[in-house]
């Protein structure tokens, strides 16, 4: 898994369309291996990312969970704290 994509059900706020559109991209990039496609690849590249898109949008929309929604600063620094931990050797 590329370690760009974040999780993205169960938080509050829920994840915006910028969001899955960045972890499509990042997915599509990852598999295409490369950041910038040629420009006779570019539609195919547009329309993948879009496909993953759609699907990851509807996978968030049809995900449950009895768990209460985390909160996006209270992850993020938890997030934070980790990295320094980890580069601080």
């Amino acid at each position: 898994m590329c370690r760009n994509i974040r999780q993205l059900h169960n938080f509050e706020p829920p994840a915006t369309e910028e969001e899955v559109h960045a972890a499509a991209l990042q997915y599509v990039r990852k598999v295409a291996g490369s950041t910038k496609p040629s420009q006779r690849n570019q539609a195919a590249f547009d329309k993948a990312v879009a496909a993953v898109a759609a699907a990851t949008a509807a996978l968030l929309d049809d995900l449950v969970t009895a768990a209460p929604p985390r909160d996006r600063e209270i992850e993020a620094a938890k997030a934070r704290e980790r990295s320094r931990q980890r580069y601080a050797s």
